[in-house]
């Protein structure tokens, strides 16, 4: 545990923080955790990587400055002054709430899959997956709005996510966050995050929209957009350019 957080950590260097979405407040396990690895691999290679994530049984009203403060006490808490972050999806919107809110503990930030509030699918998506939780239903088919425009392809990933919930559980965590989020708008202080600032985006994305991650990127100061013409939510992260993207801009100004 980091301070109460559970937390996956991975590699050798100082110290990376990466703040994802995790259906679960608790280290992911299976096939979520070989994908997680996966992903954080090249970064281990310069970083030693700490996939944080949230405590269970937060309150129902939590908001994202809240959530935010949670990892703030982390960060104090574990590590001597501030720490790069990287933030994926929902988890970006978290590290971009905790850089504004909590500035000295942010080195270089590196946005993936996010901007400073959601669009009208991703939140249109992100309450239907709420409303299906709350009335005990498998959510994760509401997500496949967000992955594909196709009417066929949703129908499709609707069924495998509605299967990917065959195991049942507790979603109250996962509605708790998401419902923070829901509430997210950081566009009117977008000026006070001071860290260097990348933010990867796929050019089709629909939970996040190219035009707010425009958005964002001009509210913080100094901060650099790079678009992956084509690619979706997930395909951003997924996307073979993204760790080199990044790793460049963590590594910038050192040996």
């Amino acid at each position: 545990m980091m301070n109460g957080l559970p937390y996956l950590k991975a590699g050798e260097g100082p110290p990376l923080i990466v703040l994802l979405f995790t259906p679960r407040a608790t280290n992911p396990t299976g096939v979520a955790r070989w994908s997680t690895m996966r992903m954080i691999r090249p970064f281990a290679e310069r970083f030693t990587v700490y996939v944080v994530n949230r405590p269970p049984g937060l309150p129902p009203t939590t908001t994202m400055a809240e959530l935010a403060a949670v990892y703030a006490q982390a960060i104090k808490a574990t590590f001597d002054g501030p720490v790069n972050i990287l933030g994926v999806s929902t988890g970006g919107s978290i590290a971009q709430q905790l850089a504004a809110d909590h500035p000295a503990l942010v080195g270089r930030l590196v946005l993936g899959g996010t901007a400073c509030t959601l669009g009208p699918v991703g939140r249109q998506a992100q309450r239907a997956y709420m409303d299906r939780a709350r009335r005990g239903r498998r959510p994760s088919p509401a997500l496949a709005t967000v992955v594909t425009e196709s009417a066929i392809g949703r129908r499709l990933l609707a069924g495998l996510l509605w299967l990917s919930d065959s195991g049942g559980g507790d979603h109250t965590d996962a509605v708790t966050v998401l419902n923070a989020e829901d509430g997210f708008d950081l566009r009117g202080r977008l000026r006070d995050i001071q860290a260097a600032t990348l933010l990867i985006q796929g050019g089709k994305d629909l939970v996040y929209p190219l035009e707010s991650a425009g958005q964002t990127v001009e509210g913080i100061p100094g901060a650099r957009l790079v678009v992956y013409p084509g690619r979706g939510h997930s395909g951003t992260f997924t996307d073979k350019r993204f760790a080199p993207d990044a790793l460049t801009f963590l590594t910038a100004g050192r040996p």
